[in-house]
C-alpha cells in the first residue's frame, strides 16, 4: 500500500501539467470531501494548504485553505472525487501563477473505501528511528573560556568525531534546522539536508567567531552579533537544544510545527563531552480524509 501511495505521489510532478480545473467531459454534479487533519501549524500570509486528488495518475486540486480548525469540507467534482486513489496535501504560495502542486508535500494516504488515512511518514519522512548526539564547544574563536555557548552536532565519544544525527533523507521541499532555545526564544543553528557535512551557512553565519567555520557537521557558536534582547556569549546550558523539519522555501523564521528530535541541556553540563537528544514533540501528522 505504501509502495502505491508513493508512487501515486510521484505522480504530481510527472503529470501535474494537467492538474486543472473539471475537464469538460467530466460531470459537473459535486460530492463533499472533508479533511479531519492533527498537528497543521498555521502558515501566515505568505503560503497557504492545498489538497489534492490522484485521478488516473493525475493531480486535480480540491481547494486551498489557510485555517488549521477541522474539520473542512470541501465541494469536489463527483466523478473525480469517486475515482480518485489517494489524496496528497502541499504547502503553496498565497499568491501562485502555477497551476502545478509544488514539492513542498506534508501529507498523503490511499483511500480505502470512502476515506484515506493520512499522514507524513511516507511524503516527508519517517522520523521513528531518528537519534542524536551534540556537544557543546565554540571552534570557530581561539578563546576556551565560552565552549558553553555553541552546539554542534556531532559524536565524539570514541575520540574522532562522527555524525551525530542519524536521520531519513528528505523529501523535495524540505530541510532540516537546527535550534536552540534560550528562554523561550529559538535561535537556528542552521539548515541542512545533510547531517554527515556542514550546514547551509557555516561559512555566512553572522554568530559563529572569526577564526575559521567549525567542524564539518551542522552547528553554531553564538558569539557575537546577538539578537535584540540577547547577549552572546551565552550559555546554553538549560536551553533546549531541537532539530526541525521545515518547508523550503519556508513558512517562518520560528521552527516548523514537526521536531523529531529535542533535548533540554543539563545545567550540570560538560563541554566538549557527547550529549544524547531524546524524541521531540512533534514527529508525525496525522488525519483522516472521508468522501461523502
Amino acid at each position: 500500500m505504501k509502495k502505491k501511495m508513493i508512487l501515486a505521489v510521484l505522480a504530481l510532478g510527472i503529470f501535474a501539467s494537467s492538474c486543472s480545473s473539471d475537464d469538460d467531459n467530466t460531470s459537473s454534479v459535486n460530492s463533499n470531501l472533508t479533511l479531519n487533519l492533527n498537528g497543521l501549524e498555521a502558515l501566515g500570509s505568505d503560503f497557504v494548504y492545498e489538497g489534492w486528488l490522484i485521478v488516473d495518475g493525475s493531480p486535480v486540486s480540491t481547494g486551498t485553505f489557510s485555517s488549521i480548525d477541522f474539520p473542512q469540507t470541501f465541494s469536489v467534482n463527483t466523478t473525480q472525487l469517486n475515482e480518485a486513489t489517494t489524496f496528497v496535501l502541499s504547502i503553496e504560495p498565497a499568491i501562485d501563477s502555477d497551476p502545478d502542486p509544488a514539492a513542498t508535500k506534508i501529507l498523503a494516504g490511499d483511500f480505502s473505501g470512502a476515506s484515506a488515512n493520512v499522514d507524513s511518514n511516507g511524503i516527508v519522512g519517517n522520523f521513528s528511528a531518528s537519534t542524536g548526539t551534540y556537544i557543546l564547544a565554540t571552534p570557530t574563536d581561539a578563546d576556551d573560556t565560552n565552549e558553553e555557548s555553541g552546539v554542534w552536532f556531532l559524536d565524539n565519544s570514541t575520540g574522532t568525531a562522527v555524525a551525530g544525527l542519524d536521520l531519513p533523507t528528505l523529501t523535495d521541499g524540505w530541510k532540516y534546522e537546527g535550534w536552540a532555545v534560550l528562554d523561550g526564544t529559538p535561535i537556528s543553528t542552521g539548515t541542512f539536508t545533510n547531517p554527515t557535512v556542514a550546514d547551509d551557512n557555516a561559512a555566512t553565519s553572522v554568530f559563529k567567531g572569526d577564526v575559521g567555520n567549525g567542524p564539518g557537521f551542522p552547528g553554531e557558536d553564538y558569539l557575537q552579533n546577538a539578537p535584540a534582547g540577547m547577549t552572546f556569549p551565552t550559555d546554553l546550558r538549560g536551553a533546549t537544544i531541537v532539530i526541525s523539519v521545515e518547508p523550503s522555501p519556508d513558512n517562518s523564521a520560528l521552527p516548523f510545527t514537526l521536531k523529531p528530535l529535542a533535548h533540554a541541556v543539563p545545567t550540570d553540563a560538560s563541554v566538549h563531552t557527547a550529549i544524547s537528544m531524546g524524541i521531540g514533540p512533534v514527529s508525525e501528522i496525522s488525519g483522516i480524509v472521508t468522501k461523502s
